[in-house]
């Protein structure tokens, strides 16, 4: 019996996720005419493609060259979606690598002799561009991810990440955790070479988000700036902008906060905002300056040695710490363009050595590597770098130990897990089986406090005449994409876990609780998820909670 309900809770489950991502991304839908989105009007004087718009400087290079073209009405419809075949039919266009595998001789299943695109697809798998689904299916009229897109190009070109690739994308990308795991090192590798372009949110990758001919123009033109095809974009274009790492003036952030505000807002920056105030240097980064930070992201400063960042926050040891930040400020403003390779006396008194390889398009300082140049503040800029930069007079000195002072622990409570964000939230209870408010159609309030990387508790309280407390320990998985056939294919966490069930009426009984359940990013603020629970209070009671909650 109890087993006949636990299949019908996932199918139940899975049916209802997969009737929330249909009602957020479209159906996907076979349009015969494909083909004229490549091979019409090459025409770079598109009526829908204005001179301030984003993608224009991209969009314009590559028509060009007759890598993209419009349609017979003069319009290049920058938003459309690109299939998987246009997005193959493109790459066979912008490049000209040699095969390093072979397709078999029947091709994919679903791609026809006769289908337009067929040798494009062919071409793009054979070269190690995209690669096809179980089966030996290609899904050629399905929208493609940015995801996929990126990936794509990142192995095609055979390039790899330097450092950590998760530390890489967490750095940079606000929705880090809705990348899937087979994604992670591709992705790393296409953003430090400069490839990914996110409009017009930089920290936002949407990496499930169906791939736009705007998008895909802009993706395909940084490739060829990596290949040495076309010339990268000046820095007083706007585009430029856009480009992760890129060399625009303004990328990285937003304009018009200062440094010590935009540090604040930036989730990669809480452990240095929290030393500045510490050090008492708020102030002076508040002032006009300007002044060029070298700011060490939160995983540079867990980096150091068990215990450094405690002992440094001792009071005995702030003058030691306004030394160190000191040494990560420059008097002026460098934007990445304006850096060259030699000496910077810093604003304690002590020289950094910038090393730019222009080649590559990096920027090392000391041992540091700048992961994200460019954050421009109202009182100069910022350029993230992924080491803690030691000022060389410091060396052999300590910082002073106190008997309190302990090693960092591995429990911090509201962090984020692999997966995902905590968050608080409200959620609807649908009831199975029993007797308690878990086996009723109920309101309930939900949360998920995060503990260490792998593990959450998430307390619950579904209301009823006799409102029930659920407090179980939950395994977070990382996150993994689920394509439930025509609809986009959208990331899940899924997670498990056993504690307690407290019903309040009745004399207040308590029993053992299990659960299970996904959560399912929606965007950097959302977090939508799906659970069931097991209470064994007196009787079995089952229940599906639905809900959305506010990360924090």
């Amino acid at each position: 019996m109890f087993s006949s309900v636990r299949r019908s809770l996932a199918h139940t489950t899975l049916l209802a996720l997969g009737m929330t991502a249909i009602t957020i991304n479209p159906l996907i839908v076979s349009i015969p005419a494909s083909a004229q989105t490549i091979t019409q009007s090459n025409t770079s004087n598109f009526s829908d493609v204005s001179a301030n718009y984003w993608a224009q400087p991209f969009i314009q290079a590559l028509a060009e060259r007759n890598i993209v073209a419009g349609f017979p009405d003069g319009t290049f419809r920058p938003n459309q979606a690109v299939s998987r075949a246009e997005f193959a039919t493109l790459i066979q266009r912008a490049f000209n690598q040699q095969p390093v595998r072979q397709l078999g001789a029947s091709g994919f299943t679903d791609v026809p002799a006769n289908f337009w695109a067929s040798e494009a697809i062919r071409e793009a798998y054979e070269t190690g561009f995209i690669s096809g689904y179980p089966g030996n299916v290609f899904r050629p009229n399905q929208q493609i991810p940015r995801v996929q897109a990126i990936v794509a190009l990142s192995n095609g070109l055979n390039l790899t990440a330097t450092g950590t690739a998760s530390g890489v994308i967490n750095d940079l990308y606000a929705d880090a955790s809705a990348i899937p795991d087979y994604a992670v090192s591709g992705v790393a590798a296409a953003t430090q070479n400069n490839i990914v372009v996110n409009y017009p949110n930089l920290r936002q990758l949407n990496p499930t988000t169906s791939l736009t001919r705007a998008e895909a123009a802009a993706l395909l033109y940084q490739a060829l700036v990596r290949q040495g095809q076309v010339q990268p974009l000046t820095s007083n274009v706007t585009a430029a902008n856009y480009i992760v790492g890129g060399t625009g003036t303004t990328t990285g952030g937003t304009q018009g906060g200062n440094i010590v505000a935009l540090a604040a807002s930036s989730n990669s920056f809480s452990t240095l905002t929290s030393l500045l105030r510490t050090a008492g240097l708020t102030d002076v980064l508040e002032q006009p300056g300007p002044y060029t930070v070298f700011a060490p992201t939160n995983e540079a400063f867990a980096a150091l040695p068990a215990g450094t960042l405690e002992q440094l926050q001792q009071p005995q040891n702030r003058e030691l710490l306004r030394r160190i930040l000191q040494y990560h400020v420059v008097p002026g403003q460098l934007t990445a363009n304006q850096l060259s390779s030699g000496q910077l006396t810093t604003a304690g008194d002590a020289s950094v050595n910038v090393r730019v390889d222009t080649a590559n398009n990096q920027i090392a300082v000391n041992e540091a590597r700048v992961v994200q140049a460019n954050i421009q503040a109202s009182n100069g800029v910022i350029h993230a770098i992924n080491e803690v930069l030691i000022p060389p007079n410091l060396t052999g000195q300590q910082p002073q130990e106190t008997p309190q002072a302990q090693a960092p622990g591995a429990v911090t409570p509201g962090r984020a897990t692999r997966g995902g964000s905590s968050y608080i939230g409200v959620a609807g209870n649908v009831g199975l089986a029993g007797d308690s408010a878990v086996s009723r159609s109920n309101f309930a309030v939900i949360s998920k406090v995060g503990l260490t990387n792998n593990l959450s508790v998430r307390p619950s309280a579904v209301f009823g005449n006799n409102t029930t407390v659920l407090v179980p320990l939950t395994l977070d998985f990382n996150p993994r994409e689920v394509e439930p056939g025509v609809v986009q294919s959208f990331p899940v966490s899924p997670y498990v876990g056993a504690g307690v069930a407290i019903d309040t009426g009745r004399g207040s009984r308590t029993g053992l609780l299990l659960t299970g359940g996904v959560d399912v990013p929606l965007g950097d603020r959302f977090t939508a998820t799906g659970t069931v629970n097991a209470a064994f209070v007196g009787q079995t009671d089952v229940g599906l909670l639905f809900g959305v909650g506010y990360n924090f």
